[in-house]
């Protein structure tokens, strides 16, 4: 005869899996709210480094055209549609909607930044063959945009890698209060936790990614970049979400919808930091 009849329970509220929710890049470009239209142009203005000039021979001041560049950034809409079954949330745990809907618009906000990260990834400013980074290879990336005359106004942001930043922590100058507002080892705001948390360090805002391309790897692509290089237009209205029930055939429902695009608008007001991730992968 069995001594024992032990009992199965389950929890009774769901429990979020781990995925980015929360765009981190968004506020880190230049962005454009639409009330209608499929297309946003951002003008991007210069001298074309022109010089000064003298008065001419006839006595008269030689007049020069202004340099004008149109972007265009396309908007696309972008849905995630997720329904369940009224007999499936009654037999499941508590609180599974709501989070279908959490789910739903951590969809959304992932596309976003993953559409910012394609800009990104066309710089044509690298600093050639991946390495680890350090104190030397931050500052590489942030010469190539002050020789670039990109100004060090505090709109600059550098989005590296979950790797990258444990390189960066280990650094003396980031976990100086000299060369930072907070301190690594005290706060530890720097690590991503899925809001949009930075580093001012020597003057460029810092930001962990999870998702950008190569991640993990001897070739992830992390970049600093000038807020004004890259445009992202977006609908006025924002992310929309929408969770209803529809009674002819019992199900639930999650819709979450944005219309948006992002374009390049200086190539010269970003660099891509080749950085080598491996040694901080998985086995």
């Amino acid at each position: 005869m069995a001594d024992s009849a032990f009992e199965t329970r389950y929890r009774q509220e769901v429990i979020a899996g781990f995925e980015q929710r929360q765009s981190l890049l968004r506020k880190a470009v230049t962005t454009e709210s639409m009330v209608k239209g499929g297309s946003a142009v951002f003008l991007v203005q210069d001298s074309n480094s022109a010089t000064a000039v003298n008065r001419g021979l006839n006595g008269l001041l030689p007049y020069r055209a202004n340099n004008l560049t149109q972007s265009t950034a396309t908007l696309k809409e972008w849905h995630d549609p997720v329904r369940m079954t009224g007999f499936n949330i009654f037999a499941s745990t508590d609180g599974i909607v709501s989070q279908m809907q959490k789910d739903s618009i951590g969809t959304i906000n992932r596309k976003i930044d993953d559409d910012i990260i394609a800009i990104a990834d066309t710089f044509t400013n690298d600093t050639g063959t991946a390495t680890t980074m350090s104190l030397d290879l931050f500052l590489y990336a942030k010469t190539i945009l002050g020789n670039n005359e990109v100004p060090q106004d505090g709109r600059i942001c550098a989005v590296l890698s979950p790797a990258a930043m444990a390189y960066l922590h280990q650094s003396t100058e980031f976990a100086s209060g000299d060369f930072v507002k907070a301190q690594p080892i005290q706060t530890g705001q720097a690590f991503y936790d899925d809001t949009v948390k930075v580093y001012d360090f020597l003057g460029v805002k810092v930001i962990e990614h999870p998702r950008l391309t190569g991640v993990a790897t001897n070739a992830e692509k992390c970049f600093m970049f000038h807020e004004s290089s890259i445009g992202h237009a977006m609908d006025s209205k924002g992310l929309q979400t929408f969770l209803d029930y529809n009674e002819e055939h019992d199900y639930s429902f999650v819709r979450t919808t944005c219309y948006f695009g992002s374009v390049k608008l200086q190539n010269s007001g970003g660099v891509l930091i080749n950085h080598d991730g491996s040694a901080f992968a998985a086995q």
